[in-house]
């Protein structure tokens, strides 16, 4: 069984996984707002102790896609899927960073005190290793797997990546570096945890060989980028003529 378990993937299976993973993880404007919202959710929850609206906010995160991507390359051996993988997430936790810092200096008067859910993501532990490694190793699974996709979201609850990435800005809001110390190694050790994970599962289902197909589904994403940035560079020169058209009249 545990043969079929990793040979039985087609090549179109893991073609398909391919272009959804680096589809998901392509740093485009909604990604970075989903990070955003994401990150005010889960900072709106630890603050006010809602277990639930913490839940919330993992499941609109896109963080995990380019951090599978990175095991991804990994075990393609292909230094332009981690690195491009690498920076988008840099960029994505500066923003989450940011965005739970702002919140948490505003609302420092409001919510003073350091609440359970808070406190909970500063204790980084030998569970949360195995947490990380048995969500990781599930999310990677179902990604290269059609009829498993659905179950993602349910296990990106599990690997929560968000709520110690706003803990972190939460605590240096209040210059606590305690707190933001251990919370931000919480995340790092949940990320270190995933990418091992994943490149055990893509090592497993012989993933190596399609980086070729890597390769030309990153420069399509790519070019699809550059044109959609050009379009709407292009659709604010517009407005702004328009704007200025009746002065020159």
């Amino acid at each position: 069984m545990a043969f079929t378990l990793f040979t039985s993937l087609t090549e179109a299976d893991k073609t398909q996984a391919i272009e959804r993973l680096i589809k998901e993880s392509t740093p485009r404007d909604d990604f970075f707002l989903l990070i955003i919202l994401s990150i005010l959710m889960a900072s709106f929850g630890l603050i006010q102790n809602d277990t639930a609206v913490v839940i919330g906010s993992m499941l609109i995160a896109p963080l995990l896609s380019p951090v599978l991507s990175i095991a991804l390359g990994i075990a393609l051996l292909d230094w332009h899927l981690i690195g491009r993988s690498f920076v988008t997430i840099l960029k994505a936790v500066a923003l989450g960073f940011i965005a739970a810092f702002i919140l948490g200096f505003f609302l420092y008067g409001r919510f003073p005190e350091l609440t359970p859910e808070i406190l909970s993501r500063a204790t980084p532990n030998l569970l949360s290793v195995l947490i990380a490694l048995v969500a990781g190793f599930a999310a990677a699974f179902t990604l290269v797997k059609p009829d498993l996709s659905a179950t993602l979201p349910g296990i990106a609850i599990s690997v929560s990546l968000i709520p110690p990435l706003a803990v972190a800005g939460i605590g240096l809001s209040r210059w606590n570096l305690e707190i933001a110390s251990r919370s931000f190694a919480l995340f790092l050790i949940n990320v270190a945890a995933i990418i091992l994970s994943g490149c055990t599962v893509f090592f497993l289902t012989r993933m190596k060989h399609e980086r070729t197909t890597a390769d030309k589904i990153m420069k399509k994403e790519d070019t699809d980028l550059e044109h959609e940035e050009e379009k709407a560079e292009k659709e604010q020169e517009k407005k702004s003529l328009w704007h200025y058209l009746p002065f020159v009249r």
